[in-house]
């Protein structure tokens, strides 16, 4: 018999593709330190490779310090922007001081348009 804790978990990252002059990586689900290290790949491979990377976070449940940590980092790496962060992720940002630091937007569409 399978217990609560066995249920499977998809992976937290979604579809990246390209998009104007960027790369955009879509995720979801709960991130923290069991659960980042796909998400961290992808972002850090797309930061590699492309001046603009967007996460598209529409569908991210959850985002622990780790996660934020993450951000950062990337931030300065490339050109990246926060797209649809849910109102777990914003009340993170505002509450850590985050919100003044990364390029958050409503929209994947808003983040690509952003000079």
């Amino acid at each position: 018999m399978s217990g609560f804790g066995d249920v499977y978990q998809p992976g937290v990252v979604g579809d990246g593709y390209p998009a104007g002059d960027g790369w955009v990586v879509a995720a979801h689900g709960e991130l923290d330190q069991d659960t980042l290290e796909p998400l961290e790949e992808a972002l850090i491979s797309a930061a590699g490779r492309h001046s603009l990377v967007v996460l598209d976070a529409g569908a991210i449940t959850f985002g622990d310090s780790s996660f934020l940590n993450l951000l950062l980092r990337l931030h300065h790496l490339t050109g990246l922007r926060i797209a649809a962060p849910g109102e777990q992720l914003r009340r993170l940002f505002a509450v850590t001081g985050a919100d003044t630091v990364l390029s958050l937007h409503a929209s994947v569409e808003d983040a690509l348009a952003a000079a």
